[in-house]
């Protein structure tokens, strides 16, 4: 069998597992934030955090709410690590210096898990399960519960109740993230991932030193940093470690995982809003852009440009025998257009336009699926700009879903779309313009120039993974992208949960002969075309300057 027609077989396969989990797992989600009853563990975390789940939320209290939680972990994840050297289970590791400290709270924190550090040589146990893990689970479910709130925008009227976040937050994490990790961790533990609390032990030479590995509960953090589409490893070399991802198998599982939730979220939004074919066109929005995505990663790692890329069946460098270019096309594909940032292969050494396309991925706003959550708002907010675009055309009011999109919706939709790319861009050209960063790089030209692009572009739209070869461990890099993540994560869903009660406060507006179909094909190609225009052209000319200049070089 050729690399190539595995691929396709691995492409297909996966598609299969989506299509079986897309309902059962989509109306799931939907009952867990519709219901009014609650669990009796809920109870007791709702007295503990003294919430009452039951107060209706307008939007500035639902935002104080996203706020004030993800405030209170940056927090507790920052002096965690700078107290590691005095806790039990710390392995012997130090304390973190307060600049990475400040970085990887923030990253874990907004759901970007950017690692500038070697997890198997800086953080113990505590550290890793007590902090990390935990973030993975409760910075998903901050997503998913903005993203619920958007919905609700569209699905109420005459009222600016958007639900209440921290039963949000608590159900999803109670009720989706938790029965599904569990599962996930068994599957993993039993095809080779480990799970364990070893300390350091040495397990033979190399290169006439001795070499030393240290055990974890990595199949239980593992699961989840997939499926909450986080991305931060417990080894540096993430999900290329042979204890991280054991074989093709489960690589392929690892990106069901990721893109399970966020595809299923699209069943979630037509439940809600009442019709299912709305959801439909989303995710028939997003299907097209991902395999569209995967087709041109292939096309271009299969390419052969030499004898050596012929023996090797196509683009190997960087990439794990175990899974070939096939499955490091679809893994790297996966993870750049959702915001997951885990990594199975050496990002920077794709092809110049394989590494062009992982950037891309990003910057298109991570919508297809996207993240867990922030994937299904990104995509509605450029259903707004669609909406808005064709009523330009037509000369008409634009509506969505029965509400009018109007000066504030679309100036709060505007917004949106900028932030992440002037935090990406604007950091990409001070780094650039100041002598110390450059340092950092380990190539020069236009690969260079890409190693920085990509770590602004992965941290402001909440990715985390990274081109390799810039040395990030710097004060001027974690401070500057740890504050690209904190604003490209929050800065944002200030202007969603704004946009959604404001939608929420409207009545519905009847349907009319003139008013656009958004549930048919057409209004999915208009949403495609939306998505690459405004938001991929924002990217082009610093694109030009560093993987598509390399690539038509090569």
């Amino acid at each position: 069998m050729s690399p190539l027609l595995a691929g396709v077989l691995q492409v297909l396969a996966l598609i299969v597992a989506l299509g079986l989990a897309y309902r059962p797992l989509g109306d799931h989600m939907a009952r867990v934030y519709s219901s009014d009853k609650h669990l009796r563990v809920e109870k007791w975390m709702y007295r503990a955090i003294g919430a009452d789940p039951g107060t209706q939320m307008r939007w500035p209290a639902y935002l104080r709410g996203v706020l004030a939680f993800s405030a209170v972990s940056l927090l507790f994840l920052y002096l965690l690590q700078r107290v590691q050297g005095s806790l039990p289970g710390s392995l012997g590791f130090v304390s973190i210096d307060p600049d990475q400290a400040f970085n990887t709270a923030a990253s874990f924190v907004a759901n970007t898990n950017w690692q500038s550090y070697y997890g198997e040589q800086a953080m113990g146990h505590v550290v890793q399960t007590g902090g990390l893990a935990v973030q993975n689970f409760v910075s998903a479910a901050v997503g998913m519960a903005v993203a619920v709130a958007l919905v609700r925008g569209f699905a109420r009227s005459r009222t600016g109740e958007l639900g209440n976040f921290w039963s949000d937050l608590v159900r999803g994490t109670v009720r989706i993230l938790l029965p599904i990790s569990v599962l996930g961790a068994l599957v993993l533990v039993a095809c080779g991932a480990i799970q364990n609390f070893s300390g350091i032990h040495e397990v033979g030479q190399f290169m006439g030193g001795s070499q030393q590995w240290n055990g974890g509960a990595v199949a239980s953090q593992e699961v989840i940093k997939e499926l909450g589409t986080n991305g931060g490893g417990y080894f540096n070399a993430n999900s290329a470690h042979p204890f991280e991802n054991p074989n093709g198998f489960t690589n392929l599982f690892e990106a069901f995982l990721i893109l399970v939730i966020p595809f299923a979220l699209t069943r979630t939004f037509g439940r809600m809003v009442g019709s299912l074919k709305q959801g439909y066109a989303i995710l028939g929005t997003m299907a097209a852009i991902w395999i569209g995505f995967i087709a041109l990663m292939m096309w271009t790692e299969f390419a052969h440009h030499g004898p050596a890329f012929d023996i090797a069946g196509g683009a190997m460098e960087g990439k794990e025998n175990r899974f070939g270019v096939a499955g490091s096309s679809i893994f790297a594909v996966t993870t750049t257009l959702t915001s997951t940032g885990a990594v199975d292969s050496f990002h920077s050494s794709f092809t110049g336009f394989g590494g062009g396309i992982t950037m891309l991925g990003m910057q298109l706003g991570e919508i297809a699926p996207g993240g867990v959550g922030s994937g299904l708002y990104g995509m509605l907010i450029m259903a707004i700009i669609a909406v808005f675009l064709a009523g330009l055309m037509v000369g008409r009011t634009p509506e969505y879903l029965g509400k009018k999109i109007g000066t504030r919706e679309i100036k709060l939709a505007a917004c949106y779309i900028l932030i992440t790319p002037a935090l990406a861009l604007g950091f990409t050209a001070a780094a650039m313009a100041l002598p110390t960063p450059g340092n950092s790089m380990t190539n020069s030209g236009a690969h260079g120039f890409s190693e920085i692009l990509y770590a602004y572009t992965s941290g402001a739209n909440n990715n985390g993974s990274a081109f390799a070869g810039l040395n990030a461990d710097t004060q001027w890099f974690n401070t500057t992208i740890g504050l690209a993540m904190l604003l490209g994560r929050f800065v944002p869903m200030v202007f969603v949960l704004a946009l959604a009660g404001s939608l929420a406060e409207q009545k519905p507006v009847p349907e009319t002969s003139g008013t656009l179909s958004t549930h048919k094909p057409l209004f999915s190609g208009l949403l495609v075309g939306a998505v690459m225009i405004v938001t991929g052209l924002t990217y082009f000319p610093a694109l030009a300057l560093g993987p598509l200049a390399e690539g038509l070089a090569s």
